[in-house]
């Protein structure tokens, strides 16, 4: 994989693991429930969640486009409509921020894990993302190497995202900030998933 190609792969996996939803509610949920470290267990947990779609993602798509090139395309250009619905939305997004940002009840580690894990592995919405972004990296890293990093960037960023979320949360500012920008990271994720629409498009 070529620098600039990881780049745009950190890059769509910062502003996805940025944009407000259930996935930071639940993270925000268990810092303010109870503390530092039941957000960064949510948010690692949640993580390895997001590692697990991934990986299976790649291989499953680095299987169809060895075996049945036609229907990896036809796949591809499918997730390309989806990448490119997605944008729309996004860059349309309204408010919503207060309610995807309530505090809960007291929690444990232990807790906060199960439920970040939860988060990520029963939201299908996840494997269709991953689905649609990956068959641009899978094209490029084919014959070629750093297949890993697709599977280990989306991982390192979910983690350390939400990892800065739960340890500058006790800053009530903070909230007040993602609420503010909240519309800037939609126009900015929304703009990104219409371009990588475009490119796969373009690398089919």
């Amino acid at each position: 994989m070529s620098w600039t190609t990881w780049l745009g792969l950190l890059a769509i996996c910062a502003l996805g693991a940025m944009s407000p939803g259930p996935s930071l509610a639940m993270v925000v949920r268990h810092t303010l429930g109870g503390g530092r470290a039941q957000g960064i267990a949510c948010a690692w947990a949640h993580s390895l969640g997001i590692g697990a779609y991934a990986l299976i993602t790649l291989l499953g798509l680095a299987a169809l486009l060895k075996h049945s090139p036609l229907l990896f395309n036809t796949i591809a250009l499918a997730g390309a409509l989806y990448l490119a619905w997605l944008g729309l939305n996004a860059l349309f997004a309204k408010g919503g921020m207060q309610q995807k940002l309530a505090a809960g009840k007291q929690t444990t580690p232990l807790l906060a894990a199960r439920d970040g894990l939860a988060i990520s592995l029963l939201n299908p919405k996840i494997l269709l993302f991953f689905m649609a972004l990956f068959s641009q990296f899978v094209l490029e890293t084919h014959q070629g190497s750093g297949t890993w990093l697709i599977v280990v960037t989306p991982i390192v960023v979910d983690g350390l995202w939400y990892t800065l979320i739960a340890f500058t949360l006790s800053q009530p500012r903070l909230l007040d900030k993602l609420r503010h920008n909240a519309g800037v990271i939609d126009k900015l994720t929304g703009t990104v998933l219409l371009l990588l629409a475009l490119r796969v498009v373009w690398s089919l």
